[in-house]
């Protein structure tokens, strides 16, 4: 296989994997919650090695670098979808999911729009802390009652305060984009 098709691919696969992950979800008991939980790591890994591999081969494309963010935000948007509706993240905690979901939506719209102006938003070192820390609190929570105890007994606490970390993360950084991106206005 040629080299550039790799990244691409790997992008492809993520989008594709999307209404599979939605489907495992739904299998009751451990097994499904621990594929759940495989699936949306191995979409996490699948974005850091298709990132790694066209920088590596100088394979950036337009396409990759426009369906990239667009395939991880619909990814991470379905998975605190999910756990919303299964009240895995409830109470004040659906909070930081709809911030979350919210700086996605408005980060996304801030790219297209600044792309019109051939302006582009690279994406920060603390965007990619942020981008960690929200991949392993959805990881931890996806894996419900069987992560909450191989983590003793603290998976679930653990989960949720990482999503509150990577909100709060998600604020500074939204707003650092939008200011950023409003001086090309």
């Amino acid at each position: 296989m040629n080299m550039s098709n790799i990244p691409i691919s790997l992008t492809y696969f993520r989008i594709l994997i999307i209404p599979f992950f939605i489907f495992i979800f739904f299998i009751p008991g451990d097994f499904g919650k621990w594929l759940s939980c495989f699936t949306f790591v191995l979409a996490g890994f699948t974005d850091y090695l298709d990132g790694k591999l066209a920088r590596k081969y100088n394979e950036e494309t337009k396409l990759g670098a426009l369906l990239d963010p667009i395939a991880d935000k619909i990814m991470v948007t379905v998975a605190l979808v999910l756990l919303i509706h299964s009240k895995s993240i409830k109470d004040l905690t659906l909070y930081a999911a709809i911030i979350i979901i919210s700086r996605e939506i408005l980060v996304s719209g801030l790219r297209e729009f600044l792309a019109k102006s051939q302006v582009s938003l690279p994406v920060s070192s603390l965007s990619k802390v942020k981008t960690f820390l929200q991949m392993f609190a959805i990881s931890v929570l996806l894996s419900g009652e069987p992560g909450n105890t191989l983590l003793l007994g603290y998976g679930r606490d653990i989960g949720l305060s990482s999503l509150w970390v990577a909100a709060a993360i998600t604020v500074y950084t939204g707003y650092e984009y939008l200011r950023t991106g409003l001086k090309y206005t």
